[in-house]
């Protein structure tokens, strides 16, 4: 079976598309807020998708990360918009050290392709 890689750079690629699964890197967003970051990566993943034939409504599974749990509503508030019309995928949450102090959400995600 192929193996397809997009946007693959010397550390990693942004999504690995195998058979009819497409498997994103983890995205982060540009901003200040929980709120802006979550929408920025949100939008990158929508663009990532896309480009691996896919698109939000095939979703399988969502795996965030958030600097701090406290900002769980905050991140919630934008996710449940951006979700609300197509089915919602399975998901999980939790808290971890990112990256870098700047990052408040990291959004990991595996979609079937469409």
């Amino acid at each position: 079976m192929t193996i397809t890689r997009i946007e693959t750079g010397p550390r990693m690629s942004e999504a690995v598309i195998h058979g009819d699964t497409v498997y994103l890197a983890g995205q982060v967003g540009e901003g200040d807020s929980v709120t802006a970051q979550t929408q920025s990566a949100l939008a990158e993943i929508e663009r990532l998708l896309a480009l691996a034939g896919s698109s939000k409504a095939h979703i399988l599974r969502a795996t965030i990360w958030l600097a701090d749990m406290a900002d769980f509503a905050e991140m919630n508030a934008v996710w449940d918009a951006w979700i609300a019309e197509v089915a919602a995928p399975t998901r999980a949450t939790g808290e971890a050290k990112l990256a870098t102090p700047d990052y408040k959400v990291e959004i990991i995600i595996t979609a079937a392709r469409a």
